[in-house]
């Protein structure tokens, strides 16, 4: 499992997530497919999920399950030691305290990660009830 990026890395991947495309087709070209992949998968692409699953990242799709409020596998990131990625899953869920937990303990990349990913989530979140709402009238 890969799990350490260089600063820039993380910063590039919270990028892509924000919604860059051509700082997530640059991590693509340039040896971090699982981070452009990533962006994919937390906008519930399947085939994208699927390739994490596939290719020896499922500490990745732990944390956009766990962002998603998959308590099991918050506990999983937990139990490989990956305990930085247990709250960077656990902030984007929207937990304040894990978001302190990423500051406190020199993790402020993955912190505004987090943000990126609890915006992106929530918007998410957010267009499925506006759906759901206007399905039910």
């Amino acid at each position: 499992m890969k799990v350490e990026y260089p600063s820039k890395v993380i910063l590039a991947w919270a990028e892509a997530v924000r919604g860059n495309k051509d700082i997530k087709d640059w991590l693509m070209a340039n040896g971090y497919p699982e981070l452009g992949l990533f962006v994919h998968a937390l906008h519930n692409q399947t085939a994208a999920r699927q390739w994490l699953m596939d290719n020896g990242f499922p500490h990745l799709m732990a944390v956009i399950r766990g962002a998603e409020g998959d308590e099991n596998a918050c506990l999983w990131l937990r139990k490989f030691n990956l305990i930085a990625f247990e709250h960077l899953a656990r902030a984007a869920d929207n937990s304040d305290k894990s978001l302190v937990w990423l500051t406190e303990n020199n993790w402020p990349e993955l912190a505004l990660m987090a943000g990126r990913m609890r915006n992106v989530k929530n918007d998410i979140e957010r267009s499925n009830n506006d759906v759901h709402r206007i399905s039910a009238d």
